[in-house]
């Protein structure tokens, strides 16, 4: 069985977004900073091989790579796998392909590490969020990590706060939908509006994790509130700032009270072995 993703998805990235400055430029970075630090504290210290599901243009992959692993990206985006292949002329064991997170090509265990910081965004139904998970279970060897990023359910809120979208009545439709059932749409198409997706309660994620077979380890909310507020942006560049910023941001990233307010969540989660699985 073949699975094809909204179509109005992939045009998103295609023609709408560039996804390869999203996390690189400005307060934007704040994501990817703590994103890889997140990484790096749980990653074993010898070379592995990583499986980067939804790894857009490869980001994390070129990181990754320059640290000595193998990485695979797999994204439904047709620009974005031909971008992570070009990592490949820089000397980066990289290499990228079509494919879709709920029905991975690889192999059982075949994988030390799967990132899955993206797909979850965009499978709108509880059912296939679990099968994506499961899928990264599946081809995790035993005890291998799997780092799971979610949408807060509360993110479109504070951004329209942040940005005043929240001030267009279109906008406050979204939103309102949002905090009721997680659906995100967006019919205007407005290109800062994000794309069809769902967007989580931290307490969500975590079950989601568990019904796929995943053992949680930790779940963290990603930014805190400095993601919101546009006056850090001219303090990113000074790194003493930068340190305080990303700070503030780990100093709550365990508060059950506070993790719905950062505009990501990331599940830090290990397949079981099969000797954690006897009675």
């Amino acid at each position: 069985m073949t699975l094809e993703p909204p179509t109005e998805i992939v045009e998103h990235y295609e023609r709408n977004y560039d996804e390869s400055q999203r996390i690189t430029q400005g307060l934007g970075e704040l994501e990817f900073v703590r994103t890889r630090d997140i990484i790096l504290h749980h990653l074993p210290q010898h070379q592995l091989r990583v499986l980067d599901v939804g790894g857009g243009t490869g980001v994390h992959a070129r990181w990754l790579a320059e640290a000595g692993h193998e990485v695979v990206v797999v994204d439904i985006v047709p620009r974005h796998v031909e971008a992570a292949n070009e990592l490949k002329a820089l000397g980066l064991s990289v290499s990228a392909q079509l494919g879709d997170a709920r029905q991975l090509a690889q192999a059982d265990r075949s994988f030390d590490v799967v990132l899955l910081l993206g797909p979850l965004y965009h499978l709108t139904e509880r059912a296939d969020r679990v099968r994506a998970l499961a899928e990264a279970r599946r081809v995790l060897s035993d005890g291998g990590l799997v780092f799971a990023a979610a949408i807060s359910r509360f993110a479109s809120l504070f951004d329209g706060l942040s940005r005043g979208f929240i001030f267009a009545p279109e906008f406050r439709t979204v939103v309102e939908r949002d905090l009721r059932d997680g659906q995100h749409r967006n019919s205007t198409n407005h290109p800062s509006w994000f794309t069809t997706a769902y967007f989580h309660r931290p307490d969500d994620l975590e079950a989601e994790a568990v019904d796929a077979g995943v053992e949680v380890l930790e779940l963290l909310g990603v930014e805190g509130l400095a993601a919101w507020l546009p006056q850090l942006d001219d303090r990113w560049a000074d790194p003493v700032a930068r340190e305080t910023i990303v700070a503030s941001a780990r100093a709550v990233e365990s508060e059950p009270a506070l993790q719905g307010l950062s505009p990501h969540l990331l599940l830090v989660g290990r397949k079981p072995s099969a000797r954690d699985q006897r009675p």
